[in-house]
């Protein structure tokens, strides 16, 4: 069996709340939402990060729900852009509250962010998420490429039905502006989102694009990470990225462990086995115990580069990337 990629990025949900409807995501909203009182607090966040970096990791990035809706979070990004061994510090987010975050994120120590756009057209973003604010989404982008949380990244969930009318505008902003566009394979992940026959493979999406543009060329971006494939339009100053988790499988190029805002970590978002750490957090167990749980997490996901599951399982667990 093939050893994974080594394993050193962290994934960490600081909250399970988001302000935006997506229809592939969150369609109902705070529905079936946690209890408050069972989210980890930012010293908690803190101390699991702190011992991760213990073990190796060195990558870590912020995720919700929406993170920006987190009252605490640049004092989080703060805390946490001061742990030893922390190399890479990033966050994902739907960029809504960005503009206004984005100069005190980078002050506080964020590296860079990841932005939900699922669509170029406000009446297709409007349909897409709930929610009529692309004017702002945009602001934040541009905002954060101002203060220099770079590279910014356009994160798209392509669905035949919705959006797929936006691919070709959407990777066109990369001929004029230095932002990766990647186009995410669509899987169902619950009753409440949409058909499984909205799922677009990457080779149709790339098709579109090349139709237009020309054909893309292949590049390779150093430290890039992820499971993201990029290419280029001729002369164009940014990327696009293909993200394809239904009609590829790369768990043996995964090398990320996920912490929920209740305090489980998973090998991968879909893994059927999870680890309570906020068991051992809350129950006075010591640093050593948490770093053993850690290292012997890290150690089963490093030995298993192939889950037993269905390729639908594979799409989201590394979105965002």
């Amino acid at each position: 069996m093939r050893r994974a990629m080594n394993v050193d990025y962290l994934r960490v949900s600081v909250t399970d709340r988001c302000n935006l409807r997506c229809i592939y995501c969150n369609p109902r909203g705070d529905h079936g939402l946690g209890d408050r009182a069972e989210m980890l607090d930012s010293d908690e966040i803190h101390r699991v990060v702190r011992l991760g970096a213990d073990c190796g990791i060195r990558k870590v990035r912020l995720t919700g729900g929406e993170p920006l809706m987190r009252q605490d979070i640049a004092n989080l990004v703060r805390r946490l852009a001061g742990v030893s061994g922390i190399e890479d510090l990033s966050l994902t987010t739907n960029g809504v509250f960005l503009g206004q975050m984005a100069a005190e994120l980078k002050g506080a120590g964020l590296k860079r962010v990841n932005i939900s756009l699922d669509a170029a057209d406000r009446q297709c973003y409007q349909d897409m998420t709930g929610s009529d604010l692309l004017p702002r989404v945009t602001g934040g982008m541009h905002k954060a490429m101002e203060v220099g949380l770079t590279p910014v990244r356009l994160n798209c969930v392509v669905m035949r039905d919705h959006n797929l009318s936006q691919v070709q505008d959407l990777a066109q902003m990369t001929a004029h502006l230095p932002v990766s566009v990647r186009f995410i394979e669509y899987c169902p992940t619950t009753r409440l989102t949409g058909p499984a026959s909205d799922y677009v493979p990457n080779d149709e999406v790339r098709s579109m694009i090349e139709s237009r543009f020309g054909r893309l060329s292949s590049v390779v971006f150093p430290n890039a990470g992820g499971p993201a494939v990029y290419f280029k339009m001729e002369g164009a100053l940014g990327a696009i990225g293909f993200i394809s988790g239904r009609s590829s499988i790369f768990c043996q190029r995964c090398s990320r462990l996920r912490l929920t805002s209740d305090g489980k970590i998973r090998p991968c978002l879909h893994a059927a086995r999870s680890y309570d750490i906020k068991e051992l957090l809350r129950g006075g167990g010591s640093d050593d115990a948490i770093r053993h749980l850690i290292r012997q997490i890290i150690r089963e996901k490093s030995l298993h580069t192939r889950l037993n599951s269905t390729a639908g399982d594979f799409l989201m667990q590394n979105v965002g990337g």
